[in-house]
């Protein structure tokens, strides 16, 4: 069985009316779409701006609601339109990096106290304040700047904070919606070395949204290229960049430049 499911899994949106007499119009942001996501691997989600990227993982994370289509999680229904308790088991198993740290981070809200936040939000017992400053350790961070606020770090340190906040509670799946990109280069690679060295120590299926082809070359083993709501390729992630079937998968590969990872 596949840690994450998706079959016939669609989104579609009403386009607001332009006159008065104007007929409903529906605007698709996902095709009908199947996905299977095994325990322990990596997956890269590429393609350009309006793709389909960002709806495909609302949907499965149960932050947006299909229009048709299921999702689940180890075999359990994802159900958008349940109550946020009755998701704790989901909001458990999974954790998310946005792509702004700094628009991620409550600025009124001590370092510590944001990276806590999911262990107090979804009842998980022990020790939080030393699960904490293991997790701010963990990601790179020194354990007493838990009592720093987000405007003392800088950009790479704030992403490093939001890894560890979403690592935290010890998921399953961790989910990354461009969580590169709004770092300089030298940050990137840096972020990069350490999202490979988590996946590779502490037990995580990644699913990574990007842009970046030069970040899923580096991180994921399989990648899925979309385009205008639907997967168009999909593949072992080197078969995929050294052989791309698609036209538009030999666009991507031309048109956008890699990130090249640092030595250290």
């Amino acid at each position: 069985m596949s840690l994450i499911e998706a079959r016939g899994l669609t989104r579609d949106f009403i386009v607001p009316k332009r006159s008065t007499f104007e007929r409903t119009r529906r605007q698709t942001a996902l095709a009908p779409t199947d996905l299977d996501v095994a325990d322990g691997t990596s997956v890269g989600i590429i393609g350009e701006s309006g793709s389909g990227k960002s709806t495909l993982v609302k949907l499965l994370l149960g932050l947006d609601r299909p229009t048709a289509g299921t999702v689940s999680i180890d075999g359990r229904t994802v159900d958008a339109a349940a109550s946020p308790r009755s998701l704790h088991w989901l909001r458990r198993d999974t954790g998310l990096v946005f792509q702004d740290p700094y628009a991620s981070l409550d600025p009124r809200m001590t370092a510590g106290r944001i990276i806590g936040e999911p262990l107090w939000a979804l009842d998980i017992e022990g020790d939080r304040r030393a699960r904490v400053r293991e997790v701010l350790e963990q990601v790179g961070l020194d354990a007493d700047m838990a009592d720093r606020y987000p405007h003392e770090f800088s950009g790479g340190q704030r992403q490093r904070i939001a890894i560890a906040r979403a690592i935290v509670h010890r998921p399953r799946i961790l989910v990354g919606d461009e969580p590169l990109s709004a770092l300089d280069v030298t940050v990137r690679a840096q972020i990069l070395d350490l999202l490979i060295e988590l996946r590779d120590t502490a037990d995580l299926t990644l699913l990574i949204v990007s842009h970046d082809i030069g970040v899923v070359q580096n991180l994921c083993d399989t990648v899925l290229v979309m385009k205008d709501g639907e997967i168009v390729e999909r593949g072992a992630t080197d078969d995929v960049l050294r052989r791309p079937q698609h036209p538009y998968t030999r666009a991507l590969l031309a048109a956008i430049p890699v990130i090249p990872r640092s030595a250290g």
